[in-house]
């Protein structure tokens, strides 16, 4: 009997039942849009701050404490004294978070005579590197994708894995302007090891120092100085957690931590764990945070949730709001049906749960669309911002119902106190005199 009736009055008032539905599918889609992104923004964010710079620094323990303490810049070998190994370079994709590791590059620098008397900074660097990795795994590095922002005036980027490209250098606007040099140019640079001719393979515009330098590839730089085997500082890109207090306290000493705490923070990808886990791979090594980097991406990330949370609680207040206002319609217009109930003598609860039946429904219906909807907006957001898709969480599920079932519940809140308050008499005979 109870199903007839329900059955019934869904398809006698199966217009304003698909209003409620098509309400209700609305902020269904919202909310699961928005959560799935919300969930999955973390990685995508951390992932295009990534393509504007490393926010990792690896460097010897003991090299250029004057730089260090009185921000005195490095002028190339002269106060380097201690250098990191080449040859580890690739246990950095070892560590606890290495699929976190999203790219990484060495640099040494030295001082070069130049043809017109004066010198200039060589960098050497890894551009495109491929690596065989002790885990078996191949790996490509370099600046080539950590520099993306770099503009190629003329000529493009090196290749070390080409021949010609092993004693080729690119050359900065600012000082490719002042020696008159060209890509296919040659250029001769005096290391304190060696003299080397160069091709001038591109000239880049990088709009900050390194206008004024040379970036050439690791292994030249090496011979120019002498450093075989040695490099100066690594660049590391990572994808990270955002800081919270437990990073805050591991980043200041570890090994005050509890076990349980230090436990938790070792196994999830704050930077300062992954900077630590680079120190134990690396042999004298200090790995430290660019804070500009790694402050700005939980800064970024923390107001983006926060709108995406917004939104989808605007969102679902409006869909209350549309639910309250049609299942009140939807009652006012049944009102004789719920006199003529309570004459016969059905109770209050008997009659509220038919017509929360009746919602829960439609609701569950509305709720089913909505959310297949909302993932195709997700993946609507997730290409025309980020340029890939957006992964589904299972986790949504649950949550949306949960939320759903509440919304629908709220809205009809307003309906239900008025079936409870019905007078039949009123109802069947009109108003009292």
């Amino acid at each position: 009997m109870l199903f007839r009736m329900i059955r019934g009055a869904l398809f006698r008032q199966r217009g304003k039942m698909l209003l409620i539905a098509f309400t209700i599918a609305l902020g269904a889609s919202l909310a699961t849009a928005m959560l799935n992104v919300m969930l999955d923004v973390g990685d995508k964010v951390n992932q295009e701050l990534k393509t504007y710079g490393a926010n990792i620094t690896v460097k010897p323990k003991d090299s250029s404490l004057l730089s260090d303490i009185y921000n005195v810049e490095d002028d190339g070998e002269a106060i380097q004294q201690s250098y990191l190994r080449e040859d580890e370079l690739g246990k950095i994709k070892t560590i606890f978070w290495a699929f976190n590791i999203v790219d990484f590059a060495p640099f040494l620098e030295t001082q070069a005579a130049l043809p017109d008397g004066s010198s200039a900074k060589v960098t050497g660097t890894w551009f495109n590197h491929h690596m065989d990795l002790p885990t078996g795994e191949q790996l490509d590095a370099g600046v080539a994708s950590m520099r993306s922002w770099w503009d190629m005036t003329e000529g493009g980027w090196l290749d070390e894995q080409k021949d010609e490209d092993r004693n080729a250098v690119l050359v900065g606007k600012t000082l490719a302007e002042q020696l008159g040099l060209h890509a296919g140019d040659t250029l001769t640079l005096a290391g304190r090891a060696e003299t080397k001719e160069a091709v001038v393979r591109g000239i880049f515009d990088a709009g900050g120092d390194e206008d004024g330098q040379i970036y050439a590839p690791l292994d030249f730089v090496q011979s120019l100085a002498a450093l075989e085997g040695k490099v100066a500082t690594i660049e590391v890109s990572a994808l990270t957690t955002p800081d919270n207090d437990l990073a805050r306290r591991a980043a200041q000493n570890p090994n005050a931590l509890s076990t349980k705490d230090y436990e938790t923070w070792y196994c999830t990808a704050y930077v300062s764990a992954i900077c630590y886990q680079i120190q134990e791979v690396i042999t004298n090594s200090v790995a430290s945070a660019v804070r500009q980097v790694a402050e700005s991406e939980g800064t970024i990330l923390d107001k983006t949730q926060l709108l995406m949370i917004l939104i989808t609680a605007l969102s679902l207040i409006g869909s209350a709001l549309g639910i309250s206002n049609l299942v009140t319609a939807s009652v006012m217009e049944r009102s004789q049906e719920i006199g003529l109930l309570k004459a016969i003598g059905a109770h209050d609860g008997p009659i509220t749960g038919l017509f929360m039946s009746e919602i829960l429904l439609t609701a569950l219906g509305g709720g089913i669309a909505g959310y297949f909807l909302g993932f195709g907006f997700a993946q609507l957001i997730g290409h025309s911002v980020f340029g890939s898709a957006v992964e589904m969480k299972p986790m949504v599920i649950p949550i949306v119902a949960v939320l759903i079932a509440l919304v629908t519940i709220a809205g009809s809140m307003p309906a239900i106190r008025m079936v409870l308050r019905l007078d039949p008499a009123e109802v069947l005979h009109g108003s009292k005199a």
